[in-house]
């Protein structure tokens, strides 16, 4: 709490002087009396700002999600919001475990062309039947990290860990009615131990219930029974929030993976391209690039997709970098038709928590037909890994599309930079 002394009983002049007392330095924008409501607190934060830096904040003062849930749960300091353009793409046709048929997909980004482009390889798709789309549900993983004094008593340690593994399991799941530990691997490096833990989350994307159980197990159990202690509860061994090779071989959240067939017609009358032509540039740009490039994502623009599809929908925006790790295919069939799939190894989404929470995001899920439903965990969360990976498909052949018909450019002139009208043609 602020040690400024707010003596003033009305509230105006209140309001007045922790404004003052935040531009002179005197409190912090986390310091503000907690009796003051959010909303009053998110108006007294930003005419601070304002008063500041000389900056009107008009524009972000405007939003519509609740303040008092927002500053609690999503954002610290909360001065307004940050708006992003929402539109959508479809109908996509989706044959799934989850979802069998069409939907509209809410979208959320700045820039120019992609929907558009998302949307002519939705066409394709529809055109062509749909998208067979398989997602496993490999789990959210935490690991992590403890010191041992000596390889001896390291492997010592992870004898101890597998004869009571049982019993971390229980202590992990006592957690969470919706989390389950489907796996817990080592990796030692000299004293260095990492335990890699793996859960099954439900709905929830899962990763603050992967580290509140990891918490209770190494506190509860693990540190007071073997006496070694952790360092971190994350010891980047999970791996979170940035590509890994351990995620693209093993899998992180959900495992996607989506095909379809073009024919010749679809191909050339709607992405304006042929099989050869298509082959051709998966071949030098999305493998032999990759391999030059030293990347770990051998597709066209996966992350274009996801963070549209992230933002639009509540999800974690800096997953998009594990997202946009993967692979597109693409393969010649008879008649000049193509086969197209992509692979999104890691991929943690969910239909509960975090933003899914926040009212346009809220709406975009029920736009998708996203609803949890306690009665069968986990079920909502699969048909949101299942739309998105058929979305990741349509956004990867209508740029693969573009590349062989030297359509990107022109597409980025036209829709990039203010081509009012243009925005369907092609879709």
């Amino acid at each position: 709490m602020s040690k400024v002394k707010i003596a003033s009983p009305d509230s105006a002049t209140v309001r007045a002087e922790i404004v003052q007392a935040l531009v002179d330095g005197r409190m912090r924008f986390h310091e503000l009396p907690p009796e003051v409501p959010a909303l009053e607190a998110t108006a007294i934060r930003r005419e601070a700002v304002a008063r500041i830096t000389g900056t009107q904040l008009d524009t972000i003062a405007r939003f519509s999600f609740d303040a008092a849930t927002a500053a609690s749960r999503h954002c610290e300091n909360l001065i307004g919001a940050a708006q992003i353009p929402m539109g959508i793409v479809g109908p996509l046709t989706v044959h799934g475990d989850f979802i069998d048929g069409e939907v509209l997909v809410p979208m959320a980004t700045t820039e120019g062309a992609l929907l558009a482009s998302i949307n002519r390889g939705c066409a394709a798709i529809r055109l062509a039947g749909g998208a067979s789309v398989h997602v496993e549900d490999v789990g959210m993983t935490r690991a992590p990290v403890f010191r041992s004094r000596s390889q001896r008593e390291a492997r010592a340690f992870l004898s101890w860990v597998t004869e009571h593994e049982t019993e971390i399991r229980d202590v992990a799941e006592s957690t969470s009615r919706f989390l389950k530990m489907t796996g817990l691997r080592p990796y030692i490096f000299g004293t260095t131990i990492f335990l890699r833990f793996r859960f099954t989350t439900g709905d929830a994307m899962g990763m603050n219930m992967a580290t509140i159980a990891c918490d209770r197990v190494v506190r509860d159990l693990i540190e007071p029974q073997t006496g070694i202690p952790c360092i971190a509860l994350s010891g980047n061994y999970c791996v979170d929030k940035k590509a890994a090779s351990v995620n693209f071989s093993e899998g992180r959240g959900k495992r996607v993976h989506a095909d379809v067939v073009l024919d010749a017609a679809i191909l050339r009358d709607v992405l304006k391209t042929d099989s050869r032509s298509l082959v051709e540039v998966q071949y030098r740009k999305n493998l032999l690039g990759s391999i030059a490039a030293g990347a770990m994502g051998y597709n066209a623009h996966f992350a274009n997709v996801l963070s549209a599809f992230f933002i639009a929908t509540g999800q974690d925006p800096a997953h998009v970098v594990g997202g946009s790790t993967g692979v597109t295919c693409i393969e010649p069939r008879e008649n000049g038709a193509v086969y197209a799939s992509i692979f999104l190894p890691d991929l943690p989404l969910g239909a509960t928590g975090g933003g899914t929470a926040l009212g346009t995001q809220a709406e975009a899920l029920r736009i998708l037909g996203v609803v949890p439903d306690a009665e069968r965990p986990g079920h909502a969360a699969m048909r949101l890994a299942e739309i998105l990976g058929a979305a990741v498909l349509a956004g990867e052949l209508s740029l693969m599309a573009a590349f062989t018909s030297s359509d990107l450019a022109r597409a980025h002139l036209r829709l990039g930079r203010g081509g009012a009208g243009e925005s369907d043609k092609g879709a």
